[in-house]
C-alpha cells in the first residue's frame, strides 16, 4: 500500500493549509448537464486571451505534502504563467476521513478533489464531472501521457466513463526499493557486514549492537520502532507481514496468482508466524514498547535523535521527515539500509513485482468548478512534455541547462537537488504525485528521460558509508538485493489496493469495521504474553468474520474480476 511518492512517495506531508474554494462561499453548481453549455461558452474565448485570464482553482488531497509551498515557488510561478491558473490545495488536518465526510454532508466542495478509496463515494453522488468530453476535446496532451493505460481510467464495467485522471508515473521504470526492513549502516559495520536475509538474521544483528552499545548520544538506544499511528499502521505493521513472507503490495489483500482470488491476507498462515516473531521481540525487549501508542511526530523525532536501529516501514514515510535531518546533522552512519528480508529462506520479496498501471486513484474535477474546461487544459498542460519537464526538471538554465540539445544537471545542481528544502523552495516535484505524470524512466520523442532520476544519478546521491555498506555487500544499488522484476510476471489487476469499492455499499461499511478490528486487535496480539499469542491472533481473526470479512472478499472478488474484464476489452 503506497501513497507515493510514490509512494514515495516515498513518497509525503506535513503542511496544512484551509483553502476551500471561496473562502466559505458556495459555488453554483455546474452539473453533468450543464458541462456543455460551459464548454459552448469557454470555447468563445480566443487562446490568448484564455491565457491572459487569470483563475484560482482550489482542490482537497488526501495526502500531505510536506513541500507545498502555497503556490508560490518559481515552478509554481511558471505554472501559472503558462496556464493563468493560481492553485490553492487545502491539506487534511488529522483524518482525511473526516474531511471528506464534512464535505460530503455541506454538499460544498473545491474544484479538484484527491480522495484515494474514497472518491467512489463522489462519482456515485454525481460529484465528479465525467471527463471523457473534456479529454477528448480539450486532452491532447492527457490522451498522450496515458497512452494505452488510458482505457484503465475507466469506472467500471457498468459505467466505463473516466472520473479521475489517475496518480502515480506511467511507463515507470523502479531502481529503488521503497520498502523492506531497515537497519542502520552504522549496525552493520561495526558487526562486519553479517549475512541479512532472514528476520533471525536481523533480531540478531539488533541484539549484538544493543549489547555493545546501550545508548547512542547519552540517550538509550531504541532497537525495532513501529510506527501505528491511525493508517500508519497498515504501511508500518501491516504490510511487513505480507512482504515478509513472499506476498505483493496488494493492501489488505492477498491474491492467489494462480486463481485470481483475493482473501484479507491475515487469514494466510505464514503472516501469522510474522506476527509472532514481532510478538517475540516485545517479549525479548527488541521491540520499541511505545510502537503501538507514539504519533508519528515522535517517531520521526526518535529516528533523527539517531538513536533507533531498525525501522519496517516505507522509505517515503521516514526518509525526507527524519534521515535527511540525520544527514543534514553529520551522522550519516545512522541513516538505513533497505533489506528484503524474509521471515524464511527460499522466500522471495515481491518489491519489484509490476503491477502495470493500476490507475485506480486519481484526481476528480467536481460539479462545482469555476470552468470545466479551463480546469482540464491546466491539467492537460501539466501532462504535455513541457509540463512534465517543467515539474521534474524545473526551469531551464536555473534547475537544468540544455547541453547539445540534452538536459543535462551540473553537479552544483545535482547536489541542490539532494538538499532536504530544494522541492520545497524550488517547487520541482510538488506537483508530480498525485497529479498526472511520466514516471520514473520514461522517455520523450528524443529519448530524453522526462524525470532527472537515473541509476546513475542514485548511485551518486548514496554518502560515503552508504556505498562501503553496498560494496560489501557485493552491489551497487539497493534493488540489487532484492530479485529482480523479471522473476515475476506482470500483475494482471494491477495493485489490488487501488481497487476501490462502492463508498455506499455493505461492503465499504464492512471494510471500515475490519480496518478499526486491525487497529485494535494486532497490538493487542503483538504486545500479548508468548502463551496467550495465538488467543489473542485467533480472536482477531474471529472479529474478522464476525464483521462480514468473508461477505467483503466475496464482493471485492467481484470487483477484482471486473477490473481484469474491464482491463482486457
Amino acid at each position: 500500500m503506497q501513497v507515493k511518492k510514490t509512494i514515495s512517495i516515498i513518497l509525503v506531508y506535513v503542511l496544512c493549509f484551509s483553502l476551500l474554494a471561496g473562502c466559505g462561499q458556495k459555488k453554483d453548481a455546474v452539473s453533468q448537464n450543464d458541462t456543455k453549455q460551459a464548454e459552448n461558452q469557454t470555447e468563445e474565448k480566443t487562446d490568448t486571451q484564455e491565457k491572459l485570464e487569470p483563475i484560482e482553482f482550489t482542490m482537497f488531497c488526501y495526502d500531505r505534502n510536506e513541500n507545498y509551498e502555497n503556490f508560490e515557488s518559481p515552478v509554481a510561478q511558471k505554472i501559472k504563467e503558462k496556464t493563468g491558473v493560481t492553485l490553492k490545495i487545502e491539506y487534511p488536518v488529522g483524518d482525511p476521513e473526516q474531511k471528506i465526510g464534512v464535505m460530503l454532508a455541506s454538499g460544498e466542495y473545491p474544484d479538484f478533489i484527491f480522495a484515494k478509496t474514497s472518491q467512489t463515494k463522489f462519482i456515485s453522488s454525481g460529484i465528479f464531472l465525467k471527463l471523457d468530453d473534456l479529454i477528448e476535446k480539450h486532452g491532447p496532451n492527457i490522451k498522450k501521457l496515458y497512452g494505452d493505460y488510458l482505457k484503465r481510467l475507466r469506472y467500471s464495467l457498468e459505467d466505463p466513463s473516466i472520473y479521475v485522471l489517475g496518480t502515480y508515473g506511467v511507463y515507470e521504470e523502479k531502481w529503488e526499493p521503497e520498502k523492506g526492513f531497515q537497519l542502520q549502516h552504522a549496525v552493520v559495520k561495526e558487526l562486519g557486514f553479517p549475512k541479512l536475509k532472514t528476520l533471525k538474521d536481523f533480531e540478531e544483528a539488533i541484539k549484538a549492537y544493543m549489547v555493545k552499545h546501550p545508548t547512542i548520544d547519552g540517550q538509550p538506544t531504541i532497537p525495532l520502532s513501529l510506527i501505528a499511528d491511525d493508517w500508519r499502521l497498515f504501511i508500518g505493521v501491516e504490510n511487513p507481514a505480507v512482504f515478509a513472507t513472499g506476498g505483493p503490495d496488494d493492501g489488505h489483500w492477498y491474491v492467489d496468482p494462480e486463481k485470481q482470488e483475493a482473501t484479507l491476507h491475515f487469514f494466510r498462515p505464514e503472516e501469522r508466524e510474522y506476527f509472532r516473531w514481532l510478538n517475540h521481540m516485545n517479549n525479548v525487549g527488541l521491540l520499541d514498547p511505545e510502537s503501538f501508542v507514539q504519533k508519528y511526530d515522535q517517531y520521526i523525532a526518535k529516528i533523527a535523535s539517531g538513536r533507533v536501529l531498525a525501522l519496517a516501514d516505507a522509505y517515503w514515510n521516514y526518509h525526507w521527515n527524519a534521515e535527511m535531518t540525520l544527514k543534514q546533522d553529520g551522522k550519516e552512519e545512522r541513516m538505513y539500509g533497505m533489506y528484503p528480508l524474509v521471515l524464511n529462506e527460499g522466500i522471495k520479496v515481491k518489491e519489484f513485482q509490476s503491477p502495470g498501471y493500476s490507475a485506480g486513484w486519481g484526481i476528480g474535477i467536481t460539479n462545482t468548478v469555476k470552468d470545466p474546461i479551463r480546469a482540464i487544459k491546466f491539467f492537460d498542460f501539466l501532462a504535455s512534455d513541457e509540463g512534465q519537464i517543467l515539474t521534474h526538471w524545473g526551469i531551464e538554465g536555473v534547475h537544468y541547462n540544455i547541453v547539445n540539445g540534452k538536459r543535462v544537471l551540473t553537479e552544483e545542481q545535482k547536489r541542490a537537488r539532494r538538499e532536504k528544502n530544494f522541492s520545497k523552495e524550488t517547487g520541482v516535484g510538488v506537483y508530480g504525485y498525485p497529479f498526472p505524470e511520466r514516471g520514473v524512466g520514461a522517455t520523450d520523442e528524443t529519448g530524453q528521460l522526462y524525470t532527472p532520476t537515473t541509476k546513475e544519478t542514485i548511485k551518486e546521491g548514496y554518502t560515503d558509508i552508504e556505498k562501503e555498506v553496498l560494496a560489501a555487500y557485493g552491489v551497487e544499488m539497493w534493488m540489487d538485493l532484492y530479485p529482480s522484476r523479471n522473476e515475476f510476471p506482470v500483475k494482471p489487476w494491477g495493485a489490488a489496493w487501488q481497487i476501490n469499492l462502492p463508498g455506499d455499499s455493505e461492503a465499504q461499511i464492512i471494510f471500515t469495521k475490519c480496518e478499526d478490528i486491525m487497529k485494535k486487535r494486532l497490538p493487542q496480539a503483538i504486545l500479548a504474553k508468548p502463551a496467550d499469542f495465538d488467543k489473542a491472533y485467533d480472536a482477531f481473526l474471529a472479529e474478522l468474520k464476525a464483521a462480514g470479512a468473508q461477505k467483503l472478499e466475496q464482493e471485492f472478488n467481484k470487483l477484482l474480476k471486473e477490473r481484469i474484464q474491464l482491463w482486457n476489452k
